[in-house]
């Protein structure tokens, strides 16, 4: 496959599992702007975050849609999101090992308070443990949610398990 052919991708997973990094190297390469999905339910500023209005977040999430080319990344698969799965010409779920994903979590958070890592948030102890949390929660829950929401656009759904399938797509 040429790497030009896609132009609207949406990267889900859960709690460390790889979407921001994919979704930076597949921008990279495809000159495609990203967007992760976080920063579309919040307004980031340095007096504090600010949680967007349903409305807010539903007319910023269609006008990222609405472009030409767009790569969204993020663990949500909620109804306000399905606009995004129907206009992806590939969904990319990332299911990495459990294990894997939580040891990530851990090599976050502490980089993050070592600040050798920017977060869109502060990294606090409930932050920390809400994403084991998150994390089991998406395994046990959004997994089967998210196939069975949108299970009916299995065409352009790649399930990828490690960082080297993915290589068939965009190299």
């Amino acid at each position: 496959m040429k790497k030009s052919i896609y132009k609207r991708i949406h990267i889900i997973g859960s709690v460390g599992s790889g979407k921001t990094t994919l979704a930076k190297e597949i921008s990279k390469r495809l000159d495609i702007p990203y967007y992760e999905l976080d920063n579309v339910v919040w307004i980031r500023d340095k007096s504090g975050d600010r949680r967007r209005t349903e409305h807010e977040r539903e007319k910023y999430l269609n006008s990222i849609i609405q472009s030409g080319s767009w790569i969204i990344e993020g663990v949500h698969n909620e109804d306000w999101v399905s606009n995004c799965f129907h206009s992806a010409e590939l969904i990319i779920f990332l299911d990495t090992k459990y294990s894997i994903r939580t040891y990530r979590i851990i090599k976050r958070f502490l980089k993050q308070k070592l600040r050798l890592e920017k977060a869109n948030y502060k990294p606090t102890i409930d932050i920390f443990l809400k994403m084991f949390k998150w994390n089991r929660y998406f395994e046990e829950v959004g997994k089967v949610n998210f196939f069975d929401k949108y299970g009916k656009h299995k065409d352009k759904i790649e399930v990828i398990n490690n960082a080297n399938c993915i290589n068939k797509y965009f190299n």
